[in-house]
């Protein structure tokens, strides 16, 4: 199994090896996607042109015009000149992907629902879709709308049977250990973080903020991993990548992006690398049977076990089973049955005598686990 392990490590970076990490590429999106090595991106986060189709500039109250996207690269003949080039990178991008590879795209109503069909056209398979809520949007200054005050991401993995990654645990505990819904607060790029030219002018109309692109890396990356942005603009992605020890490989063709992403990237220090890992899924631990801890002398046969209130008491025997008067079974069966409930996790109902201190027997196969990895490190 180590052995494989390193196999599948060296691979990774003579693939990496070959691909322009941590670089921006500068022109075409599509074309660059295509001369790229097929399946060897991780992650791919987009932020493709909305085609808003403002027909005219907007104005607030007091006549003053407002910074919206007017800028030629978000402006398309029609609808099928649209679709066409959506369903263009969109392909491109699915080439490069891994096979357990995902892709995020965000977008507002002008442009997600074709987005998202063509998606599914192309066979991507649908994880989720999150809304992102604006928690300081702009107004609809005209009166005519409910203020927009969303956008909206997919998620979305290469197809059916890819094994995208997902690091639950740590987005449950960066909830307040509350599992992560699918909306969004974070506010719109401010202060601070909004980069402007030297006539103190946004670089970029729709500069998204670190947050969003902090969680969505947090939550479908590990480090390490390659992050690819078609849609580098002044490099959100890239930054946040920096930060959490992934790669990235960026893609634009506006000149005043890239300089402004160049400068913003390269004053940014590494996280440190202990300080980015997640937490290891239950799933994903070494499994630790109890039997083993009666086999290394950790539990004797005749222990007797206790639940916290020392209300249920058990008597271990040598096959690692116990028995609590007429029940007997494993750990988690006898728990569950001393108190008439369906299911009871043993390790943590359990508890053990060790020096007047109750623990849960769950602190030794803690202890078992810590040994193997270091071994196998």
């Amino acid at each position: 199994m180590l052995r494989t392990a390193l196999k599948a490590v060296q691979a990774d970076a003579e693939e990496a090896s070959r691909l322009p990490i941590d670089t921006i590429l500068v022109g075409d999106c599509i074309d660059h996607m295509n001369a790229l090595p097929a399946g060897s991106v991780d992650l791919i986060f987009a932020d493709p042109p909305y085609n808003l189709q403002l027909e005219q500039s907007l104005t607030r109250p007091d006549q003053s015009k407002v910074d919206a996207v007017d800028d030629a690269w978000d402006k398309f003949d029609s609808f099928a000149h649209y679709d066409k080039f959506t369903r263009a990178w969109l392909a491109a991008a699915r080439r490069v992907l891994k096979p357990d590879g995902a892709l995020w795209v965000i977008g507002s109503y002008h442009n997600i629902f074709r987005v998202g069909s063509a998606l599914q056209d192309l066979d991507f398979w649908m994880l989720n879709d999150v809304i992102w809520r604006k928690a300081n949007p702009m107004p609809n200054f005209r009166g005519t709308r409910f203020t927009n005050a969303h956008e909206t991401l997919i998620w979305a993995a290469k197809s059916q049977k890819s094994r995208v990654t997902f690091n639950y645990e740590a987005m449950k505990l960066a909830n307040d250990d509350t599992q992560m819904r699918s909306d969004w607060l974070f506010p719109i790029c401010t202060g601070a973080e909004r980069l402007k030219n030297d006539d103190d002018e946004k670089v970029h109309p729709t500069q998204k903020p670190e947050a969003l692109l902090f969680r969505i890396l947090n939550a479908t990356t590990k480090p390490g991993d390659i992050v690819l942005d078609p849609f580098f603009g002044t490099g959100t992605t890239g930054a946040v990548a920096r930060k959490l020890g992934r790669r990235f490989i960026g893609i634009e063709r506006e000149e005043s992006y890239i300089n402004a992403a160049l400068k913003r990237i390269s004053a940014i220090r590494p996280g440190v690398f202990e300080a980015l890992q997640s937490v290891t899924p239950k799933r994903k631990e070494t499994r630790i049977p109890f039997g083993s801890l009666i086999e290394q002398g950790l539990i004797e046969p005749g222990t007797q076990l206790f639940d916290l209130t020392k209300r249920y008491f058990a008597m271990v025997r040598a096959d690692g089973s116990l028995v609590s008067g007429t029940h007997q079974g494993s750990i988690h069966k006898v728990g569950a049955l001393v108190q008439g409930s369906e299911a009871c996790n043993g390790w943590t109902f359990w508890h053990h005598d060790q020096g007047g201190l109750s623990l849960p027997i769950d602190d030794l196969r803690t202890g078992i686990r810590a040994q193997l990895d270091l071994l196998s490190a």
